[in-house]
């Protein structure tokens, strides 16, 4: 793979305007050096934002066709007007290009491509196989571990779920692995027959393998012979008139049941598939994408990918399904309502990944036909309802315009609020909403840092917000002082009164930002929610009629701040009180904080020992123990 970098020219400092003959003349100069190799290629604005990533079976052509206006759209025409410079990778293959330009795309997400929005990993079931005793639970994120990964899912509760009804059926662990070591008793989940408590010895090692492998063998697809096996014990047990038992295998059979229950259509056992399903309306896109792992049904998720209303069916599908399987495995089968743009390069592109087939297909009949049906479906209800909420969403910011006297209809939203207990574990919190209605990957916690400024006990909410917002907007003017991200607000929601108000308007004077409207929004007399009160900077304070729609769409904004602030400081309080000491000191892991806990007692005991005492414990040497005593000793004086 090669790099090939063309550094835009001495700029002028002030921002050039958009000009199509600069434009053209830059991808003509970088045209004439390249070859007909495979690439990819990026075009940048003056900033050295990145405008557009593309690839290329051959550079030269495909760069060198940006230059016959005639045959440019308009969006194209304004993304070449914007280029002032290329950078070029080239690849080995046009696969390779391919793989990279997705990679690129999500990464950079120029604002000329097609994006795929709100793709967060999905939740898999991990099975560990590096422990003596595997652990059955959630997990997302890179597989680090060595473990058997089954999924994806398309929520956390569908795999809260079954995960629930697994541990009723196999009866495994699924408390982690330092917890484990340090129990000395069985928990709940024996006392209420969900584990076999292997971490206190309650069952054989063998017992316990065979649990493993009747759940792995469960959700690989044997599905079926598991129950059936599961019924010839029961019928076994009662036979033999041990009837305890044969309830127990009752109950492990329904838990078996309940998990293959959330099935919309009888599916073959070795069916391995996407659906993947798109409709179209008014200029917006839905793709509906149902995960079929073993013959089960892993549920749906519904995508808006962001492109222009002039793109086409082909070229959408192709660009998201690229994207999707950038960061995530794919399965044997992807099966399509409309075949992507270069489908067979994209297979190709996927199966080198995987390293097996991966084949794109339509499916014609049988059950595939029916799923495809279904997931039609469900894409055309789920863009129906985004049409819907778009519409209304940008009534109410249209009425948010007028209320408050704005130049324009606010695109971005931002509203903060914050949380704490006598300034304990005080976290402020920002919420952001849009056309779209919350964005909720926008959203940012920030736990607010104790300082001079601030009372020792009780907290002082007005210093509290100034500390927030001056984080904010120092961090976007240090990241974005042109403001051509995006991410700056056209409007700030306070939750507060004038104080509140005018500890904002000090905040922003301070840093020089005083053209982004600021509106704090108080609770009217004994806190009643439809008398609240709206305060502006240099304008009278105003209330608006119980019956007014931009008044509960203005309450929804505050609620859900209220809401995002009070979830952040309960995960603090809660990480602060379950917090051990022992946990902080480098070099104690969990088998050394167990046998320290086994012969103290306490992390109270065991921060007044002194250095003699620590060595007493089995794996405690010398620099270890002088180590645990400076640690408690240091940080009480520090303290």
């Amino acid at each position: 793979m090669t790099t090939i970098q063309h550094p835009p020219s001495s700029a002028p400092s002030p921002r050039p305007e958009p000009d199509l003959k600069r434009g053209l003349d830059v991808i003509r100069k970088t045209a004439k050096k390249l070859t007909t190799q495979p690439g990819v290629y990026r075009m940048l604005d003056h900033d050295g934002n990145v405008l557009y990533v593309g690839k290329a079976k051959a550079l030269s052509k495909r760069v060198t066709s940006y230059t016959r206006v005639n045959a440019l759209s308009t969006r194209l025409m304004r993304m070449v007007s914007e280029t002032i410079s290329m950078e070029i990778i080239t690849t080995r293959t046009e696969v390779e290009a391919l793989l990279l330009e997705s990679n690129l795309i999500k990464t950079m997400k120029p604002r000329y491509n097609i994006l795929l929005r709100d793709d967060k990993s999905f939740p898999y079931i991990m099975l560990t196989r590096d422990h003596d005793w595997p652990q059955l639970t959630k997990h997302r994120g890179p597989r680090k571990r060595k473990a058997d990964y089954f999924g994806p899912f398309a929520s956390a509760s569908a795999v809260n779920r079954t995960i629930t009804e697994l541990t009723r059926a196999f009866m495994l662990r699924n408390c982690s692995d330092s917890i484990f070591s340090a129990r000395s008793r069985p928990c709940l989940q024996y006392q209420i027959k969900r584990c076999t408590a292997p971490c206190v010895n309650k069952v054989s090692a063998k017992d316990y393998d065979t649990q493993v492998e009747m759940a792995a063998r469960f959700l690989s697809g044997e599905s079926k012979k598991v129950q059936e096996e599961f019924a010839a014990n029961m019928h076994d047990a009662a036979s033999a008139l041990e009837f305890e038992d044969a309830a127990v295998w009752r109950n492990r059979i329904r838990a078996l049941t309940m998990i293959q229950a959330h099935q919309d259509i009888n599916l073959p056992s070795e069916l391995n598939a996407d659906v993947i399903a798109m409709k179209q309306d008014l200029g917006r896109s839905c793709v509906q994408v149902f995960f079929m792992r073993n013959g089960s049904n892993y549920g749906n998720k519904s995508y808006f990918p962001k492109h222009e209303a002039e793109e086409t069916p082909e070229r959408i599908l192709a660009a998201f399904i690229g994207q999707f399987y950038d960061d995530k495995p794919c399965p044997p089968d992807i099966l399509v309502n409309i075949l992507p743009e270069q489908a067979d390069l994209i297979a190709e592109a996927l199966s080198t990944k995987a390293e097996r087939k991966t084949q794109i297909t339509i499916p014609s009949r049988g059950h595939r036909r029916k799923l495809m049906q279904m997931a039609e479906r469900n894409a055309g209800e789920a863009l129906s309802r985004e049409l819907a909420q778009s519409s209304s969403q940008k009534k109410m910011l249209g009425a948010v315009q007028e209320l408050f006297d704005l130049d324009d209809m606010p695109q971005r939203i931002e509203v903060y609020d914050n949380s704490h207990i006598q300034g304990s574990n005080a976290v402020g919190g920002m919420i952001v909403a849009g056309e779209e209605g919350f964005i909720k990957n926008a959203y940012r916690k920030f736990n607010i840092i104790q300082d001079e400024t601030m009372p020792e006990f009780g907290g002082d909410d007005f210093a509290m917000m100034r500390q927030v917002l001056q984080r904010r907007f120092q961090r976007a003017l240090r990241e974005d002082p042109e403001r051509q991200s995006g991410v700056w607000p056209d409007l700030v929601l306070l939750d507060g009164g004038k104080g509140q108000l005018s500890a904002a308007r000090e905040v922003m004077e301070d840093i020089g930002v005083l053209d982004i409207p600021l509106v704090a929004i108080s609770k009217g007399p004994d806190r009643n929610a439809g008398r609240e009160e709206f305060h502006q900077y240099g304008k009278d304070s105003f209330t608006l009629p119980l019956n007014q729609p931009v008044l509960h769409f203005l309450q929804r904004l505050r609620d859900e701040a209220h809401r995002f602030a009070i979830g952040a400081h309960r995960a603090r309080r809660q990480k602060a009180a379950t917090a051990n000491p022992l946990d902080q000191i480098p070099g104690i892991g969990a088998k050394r904080k167990k046998a320290l806990l086994s012969h103290f007692g306490s992390a109270r005991s065991i921060s007044r020992a002194d250095v003699p005492d620590l060595m007493q414990v089995d794996g405690i040497s010398k620099a270890v123990a002088e180590t645990i005593y400076g640690w408690f000793h240091e940080n009480s004086k520090s303290g």
